[in-house]
């Protein structure tokens, strides 16, 4: 029996129900097969380093943070689980590119995130940070043969820091050696790191996967987990939380914070130590005998028959003729070219408006290692670092597309977030063993502002009155622009058609506005408030005087970019007074 965490044995009711009912569908049977998978490996057996006695990191957790309460909400069903929102991400992410790998596994994210509980949590009280490392490192028991198995060192201890004894590390407790072999990029950043949880969720989804498995078959799910911990209650905790996470949700909790929780002694519920390996006993060679006392010699008899005649020679056999020769085998195929690089097509920027699509697609080549176009490859597009406020292909920030017969895979529908910033535009595609990604800059700049007043551009003022309560709307892709500021000016066109500011003269008979002390000064420019949350624009009040000559003005209310909206001001005389 392999040693489980401390929490195991005070799993919850529900836990405890579906383990039941979950050891009812895993078979016992544990065979290994010849790899045919895509994978480019066997499937790893019971007896894989993996699924050695290696027990766990045994952090002992307080209740709140082994096992978080979801507060109640309209979008988290009653009863559902709560994982740390990197974790849960992680486990999806790593769902989404084994799919895109090996389509045939059928790879839940829920069974990584039932190994992640058992294992380590989901790296709560480690410190999770939301790159997918941890404050602490995640380290389990030296598997020195004292207490579970002997691991000799094998990573001169790059993950583990052990350069005697191999340990599991990292949130799914991976034994150097595996890591080794299946170690995966799950964020892209080149590093293939066993602390980080995203590297770690794909890396064991590869291997629960490998040997051409089909995860919705139970007993491949069973061979899958007990190649991981070759323990029948390990196997059934796992199921146990993985139909939790499936029939009851999940909900997505904030990361807990790193805690100084103490590690539970070595107790009797662990296994019976490993003996250690006795010498093998050689016999001992006899030792070289006493010489014994010469024997009396005998008297030699006296031969009773003659010696025979020689008998004469035989008839000479006819030689046997030569055996034919064997057809030479036909010399075995050279295994088919594998994928061994993706490249970006045009440039490695994108830019685009905010609110807008971009127009020029992102685009890869997959290329094989002999050179040629890798044909329905599966490359998998993933927007992350994003500042944009959401830049999305439709609703979703990743986008599974296939190769075409030049081996290039597009990425059509991209479409800017609400604002200004800047993103990574990730595309991946996976080999047998290897994943392969190159990246997009993604930029997007900010809409242009759209000045606009509701109803018609002409303003009606009879002389001797004044214009108040003009509203105007700034908007960028739609939304509200809030605190633009502005100018406000009357203007008119010069000799090349363009808007210039009235000259003085004419001024001094057309419409103002008023400032300086006590408005005494007429105005032909003035500053208007800022726009609010609702992006509107109140122009102050715009006067005329009994000396303002009737006729058509323009008011031009311009923003620092040059965005302007030009206003017809129709100023007609005042009716005549009636006898």
């Amino acid at each position: 029996m392999k040693p489980l965490h401390r929490h195991l044995v005070n799993t919850s009711r529900k836990v405890l129900c579906t383990a039941a009912l979950a050891a009812s569908l895993t078979t016992a049977a544990v065979a290994t097969t010849p790899s045919t998978a895509d994978a480019g490996e066997s499937e790893p057996s019971p007896d894989s380093p993996q699924a050695t006695d290696r027990g766990d990191a045994r952090l002992d957790l307080p209740a709140p943070v082994a096992d978080p309460q979801v507060p109640p909400t309209t979008t988290a069903p009653g009863g559902a689980s709560g994982i740390p929102g990197t974790a849960l991400d992680a486990y999806k992410r790593a769902e989404l590119s084994v799919a895109a790998a090996l389509p045939g596994c059928k790879l839940p994210w829920q069974l990584l995130a039932g190994i992640g509980r058992v294992e380590s949590v989901h790296a709560s009280g480690y410190g999770l940070k939301p790159d997918g490392s941890t404050d602490k490192p995640i380290r389990g028991p030296r598997l020195d043969g004292n207490g579970f198995a002997e691991v000799r060192d094998t990573d001169q201890g790059e993950w583990d820091a052990d350069t005697s004894y191999d340990r599991a590390v990292g949130p799914m407790q991976f034994i150097p050696s595996t890591w080794k072999k299946w170690g995966a990029d799950g964020n892209g950043d080149t590093k293939r790191d066993p602390n980080n949880i995203y590297d770690a969720a794909l890396g064991a989804g590869l291997y629960l996967c490998a040997g051409d498995r089909d995860l919705s078959d139970p007993a491949a799910l069973d061979r899958a987990i007990l190649s991981y911990n070759n323990s029948r209650e390990y196997v059934n905790t796992v199921l146990g939380y993985m139909k939790q996470y499936k029939d009851g949700g999940v909900s997505e909790i904030p990361n807990p914070p790193v805690g100084n929780y103490p590690t539970p002694p070595v107790t009797g519920t662990l296994p019976t130590p490993t003996p250690p390996r006795q010498p093998v006993t050689r016999p001992t060679p006899n030792p070289t005998p006493a010489p014994s006392k010469p024997a009396t010699p005998t008297t030699p008899a006296k031969p009773t028959t003659p010696p025979a005649e020689p008998s004469k020679p035989t008839t000479p056999t006819t030689p046997t003729k030569p055996t034919t020769p064997t057809t030479p085998t036909t010399p075995t195929t050279p295994p088919a070219a594998a994928l061994a690089k993706v490249e970006l097509v045009g440039a490695s920027g994108i830019t685009a408006e905010a609110g807008s699509a971009f127009t020029a697609e992102p685009k890869v080549k997959a290329l094989l290692s002999d050179g040629k176009p890798a044909k329905n490859q599966v490359v998998v597009f993933v927007v992350g670092d994003d500042t944009t406020g959401a830049t999305r292909f439709g609703t979703s920030d990743s986008l599974v597309v296939r190769t075409d017969d030049q081996g290039i895979a597009a990425a059509p529908g991209l479409k800017a977030g609400a604002k200004a910033g800047t993103f990574t535009l990730r595309a991946t595609a996976y080999g047998s063993v290897n994943e392969y990604t190159v990246t997009f800059k993604g930029t997007v700049t900010a809409a242009p502002v759209v000045l606009a007043r509701k109803g018609t551009e002409q303003l009606d003022v009879v002389v001797g009155k004044s214009l108040t309560g003009v509203e105007l709307f700034a908007t960028a892709a739609g939304q509200p622009v809030a605190g633009l500021k502005t100018t406000a000016g009357l203007v008119e066109k010069d000799e090349a058609g363009k808007w210039q500011p009235v000259k003085p003269e004419a001024a001094a008979k057309g419409p103002y506005f008023k400032g300086g002390k006590d408005g005494a000064e007429k105005l032909t420019v003035i500053e208007p408030a800022a726009t609010g949350a609702d992006g509107k624009l109140v122009l102050p009040e715009l006067f005329t005087a009994p000396e303002t000559l009737p006729g058509t003005y323009h008011l031009r209310i311009l923003t620092a970019e040059g965005v302007a909206l030009v206003l017809e001001v129709k100023v007609t005389a005042a009716p005549a007074p009636q006898a």
